[in-house]
Formats: structure tokens, sequence, C-alpha cells
């Protein structure tokens, strides 16, 4: 019989080697099951057999791939049903802090799973920071106002931080939790105390995917953009099969005017969805966040032909869309993302009478946002036409969709909300001034304009594609234009791609205002 004694110098002890190798494949970097979308080391005391979904679950809740996310923390917890911080990553896929939104109802629903009571759930946690963690769920999802509770929670997560300085889960969560504070629009102060936190992560973790995408957040405006480039260039590489991490190094590339990368990102985010689409079966989708901004970076470059294909096959999706409801983002409804593409096309594109300019979508009474947007772009078209009667009838539109705009949103706590409210107000005095310049008055359409650009400079600061369709801005600039007043004009065409960097119809018309202020000797306000 062969010795099974380990001698003493030149084996292995193979039980040894067995616990070594577990340590390391529980603490190390977990790659996220079959598909790329990024790594994390988030040690815990769940089930070996339940990391691998743990783990893609904490990377997919950093990329907002929140559906897939909540599916791999529910897979873990039926590997282990007491993993207490399985049950933590399911409640967070139901807080997108970024967007101002909570399902709150939900999130309660996953903690009562995990136990009845705050106590009980506290007693499912192993270690004193997972208990910790636990804990600032009750602050996020507990009684009172949402605004109250997500500032009670960012604070929570501040002191979390300071008692795990070597964190990077905590680190980024609370750079997270800081964001979702800035409840009236972006806050410069708030997002660059974000951004620091996040900063020292991406430092210490290139490879990490929320602090790529928090910081593209963080610095997703055109002052900031410069400082937001690197992650920009990183993510996509970090999480290739994550469709949002894909998307999101556009909105650098849009602060940035950088339309060919824009095309190229969305590109990529489109075909992530669509692969993940058809794993499970379905079509591609026609519409969509992505697809509206590479319609928007189509359009930037002038290809107008891409940009009109996209809009003709999101059309097939509005037309087939049942019982839309009213919404103030538009990519919660085909119909709201169709009205949107479209839009853009016929403004940037300036075409007003061809067969994409003519597609309509099926909207009911209470969808007062497309019906606005639609009468917008009609009045717009009218006064191109000259026609003050087809002016007069889309500001009549605009005034009666704004009430319902307000009456809708009168209840809401909700960033996007108030923006859609302010917007209504900036196309009113738009359209205003659409109206002045075709009846011939052409210092009211010029004041009118003014009050426009002064209304949407006090909006939120909202990032991507203009949220005003006509930017207001590049408006004034066309009416300062054909007033003659052409320094001027250099003046608010160069305001507005402070705002928008690199907007083509503003790029053309600033050329043009300086063409003509340089010709005929007009000085402009700036020196």
């Amino acid at each position: 019989m062969a010795d099974r004694r380990a001698p003493r110098h030149g084996r292995v002890d193979g039980r040894r080697l067995l616990i070594a190798l577990l340590f390391l494949l529980l603490t190390m970097p977990v790659a996220a099951q079959e598909l790329r979308v990024g790594t994390v080391s988030f040690p815990n005391s769940g089930a070996a057999a339940a990391q691998k979904d743990f783990i893609f679950g904490v990377a997919q809740l950093h990329n907002f791939q929140y559906g897939s996310a909540a599916q791999a923390f529910r897979r873990a917890q039926q590997i282990d049903a007491d993993f207490a911080l399985a049950y933590w990553g399911e409640a967070m896929t139901h807080n997108h802090a970024i967007w101002q939104e909570q399902d709150r109802d939900a999130a309660l629903e996953v903690m009562q799973r995990l136990g009845a009571t705050r106590k009980a759930r506290r007693g499912k946690a192993s270690t004193e920071r997972e208990r910790a963690i636990l804990e600032t769920l009750e602050l996020l999802y507990g009684e009172g106002e949402k605004h109250a509770r997500d500032d009670a929670y960012a604070r929570a997560m501040e002191a979390l931080r300071e008692d795990y300085p070597d964190d990077l889960e905590i680190a980024s969560f609370t750079a997270l939790a800081i964001l979702g504070t800035a409840h009236e629009g972006r806050d410069f102060a708030t997002y660059m105390r974000a951004a620091a936190i996040v900063e020292d992560v991406f430092a210490r973790d290139p490879r990490h995917p929320g602090a790529a995408h928090y910081l593209i957040h963080s610095y997703d405006d055109p002052i900031h953009a410069p400082l937001g480039m690197r992650a920009a260039l990183a993510y996509s590489d970090i999480a290739p099969d994550a469709s949002h991490a894909q998307h999101m190094c556009s909105h650098i590339f849009v602060a940035s005017g950088m339309w060919e990368e824009v095309v190229q990102a969305n590109l990529n985010a489109v075909a992530a969805t669509n692969r993940a689409r058809a794993s499970s079966g379905r079509a591609p989708s026609g519409c969509g966040h992505s697809i509206t901004w590479l319609n928007y970076g189509y359009l930037q470059l002038g290809q107008r032909s891409k940009a009109a294909e996209l809009i003709h096959a999101c059309h097939r999706d509005a037309v087939a869309e049942k019982n839309a409801l009213p919404v103030f983002d538009p990519d919660l409804s085909s119909q709201a993302s169709f009205v949107t593409m479209w839009a853009r096309y016929v403004v940037d594109a300036e075409d007003f009478d061809s067969e994409t300019a003519r597609l309509r979508a099926p909207l009911a009474p209470a969808q007062v946002q497309e019906r606005m947007t639609v009468a917008f772009v009609e009045g717009l078209e009218s006064a191109r036409r000259g026609s003050a009667a087809g002016v007069r009838q889309a500001l009549a539109t605009i005034r009666e969709t704004r009430l319902g705009t307000e009456r809708l949103a009168s209840a809401s706590e909700l960033t996007y909300e108030l923006r859609a409210v302010a917007r209504s107000a900036v196309l009113e005095s738009q359209m205003s001034a659409l109206l002045a310049r075709v009846e011939g008055g052409m210092d009211a359409a010029i004041e009118h304009a003014r009050v426009a650009v002064d209304l949407e400079e006090r909006m939120p600061f909202m990032f991507g594609p203009p949220f005003v369709d006509k930017p207001s801005h590049e408006l004034l600039g066309e009416i300062l234009l054909a007033a003659g007043r052409d320094g001027e004009a250099v003046d608010a065409y160069r305001a507005g791609l402070a705002r928008t960097p690199g907007r083509i119809l503003s790029v053309e018309g600033l050329a043009e205002a300086t063409r003509r202020a340089t010709h005929t000797g007009t000085p402009n306000e700036r020196p």
C-alpha cells in the first residue's frame, strides 16, 4: 500500500491548499458570470455558492442595470435564504438616486422577506459591517418624506465610510447617495463632493464599474466634462456587456461636442441591449434611451438619413403601443420616445416637409408633454411659412397643455417633472417670440426670446441632448440675425454653445453672425 502520510518537505497539504483557494475566490474581484459587466470585491458572509450571483448583482447595481441586478440577487437568495446582503442588494435596485426615482413599497417588500422587523433583519447579518450596511436601508426606505430620507441615508453612508475607510464598495455607494441629494437639479457643490470620494476609488481600482460610472455623472456638464473623459474612455471597456455602461460614455462626449464618439457609444449600447433581448427571445427595440441619443448624434453629424431610419423604426413601436400613460421621461413610453426623436429631427435637420417630418404618433389627450412638443414643432413650421394663424394655434395648444403639465406635476417631488413644468414656460415664450416675428414685431420677438433664454437658464441643468428642443439662445440668435443685429447674435450663439458645445445649428449660426458682423463692422457686446 502506498504511504499516504505527507512528507515534511516537497509536498503541499491538500486540505490547506483547498482552504487557501476558497479564501482567494471569495475575496478577489470576481468577473460577473459570463457577461462582462465589471468586477468588484465585496467580502460578505453569504454562502460560497451564492457569491457569483451576488457579485454579478453588485456590478449590475453599479451599472444601473436594475432588472438584471435584481434577478441575480434573488438567485443568491435562493441558494442562501439567510444571505442578508443579497436582500440589501435587491432592495437597492428600487432606488434610482441619479434619476430621483424610488419604489419604496417594492423595497419594503424585499426587506420584509429578510425579516418582519428591523431587529429581525439586523439579526440576519453576521458581522457588524453587514449590520451597518443593512441599517442604511431603514433610513432610505423608512418613514417620512423622500427628500428627508435621501438626506438621512447619505449622512449614514458618509458615517459608514468613516468607519470603513478602505472599503471601496461603501465609498462608491456613499458617492451615489450624495448625488441623490441634489433634489432641485444639478448642484455643482454636491456633485463635486461625490466626485472627490469616487476619484479615490477610481485611483485605487481603475476597473471598478461604479467608480467610472459615478465619475461620469459627477462631471456630466460642459464645464466639468474634461475631468470625466478618463472615466468615459475607460467605462466601455470595463463593462462591455452592460448597455447602460456603453451609453454612459456618451454623456461626456455630448457635453464635449464629440459626435462621432456619441454615435459609436450608443451603437455599442444598442447592440448590448439587443444581445440581452435576443437571449430572452425578444426582438430588438426600436425606441429607447440610447436610441434617442444615437438619433441626436446622427443629426449633429448631418447624417439625416440614418436619423430618419431610427425614427421610422421607433414609429412602428409607437403605433403598436397600447394604453400609453402620460409620462415625463420619454424613455418610459415608445410614443414619448418617438415624439422626442421626431421633434429633434425636424428642428435640427430643419426638415419640415418630408415623409419623416409628416409622421405622427397616436397620442391620448392626457399625454400633455408629447402634445406640447408636437404643437411646438408645428408652430415652428408655421413660422417658417409665415403663417400667423398656425403659430397662434400652436401657442394656444402650448398654453393649454402647460396647464395640464402643471396639474400632473403639482404633487410630485421628482426633478424631471419640475423640469417639464419649467420647459413648458420656455416653449410658451419661444412661440410668443415666433408669433411676434411673423407679425413683423421684431423688437417684441427679441424681447420674448430673451425671456425664454432667462427661463431656460434658470431651469435645473439637464445633461445630454437639449431638454428644450430648440435651445433658446439659438432661437434668439436667429431672430437677432433676421433683425440685422449681428453682433448681438454672435453673443447669443456663443452663450448657447457654452451650454450645448458643438451643436451644429449654433455652430453654423455663429459662423454666419460672425461673418456678417465682420463684414458690416457691427460690434458685438463682448470685448
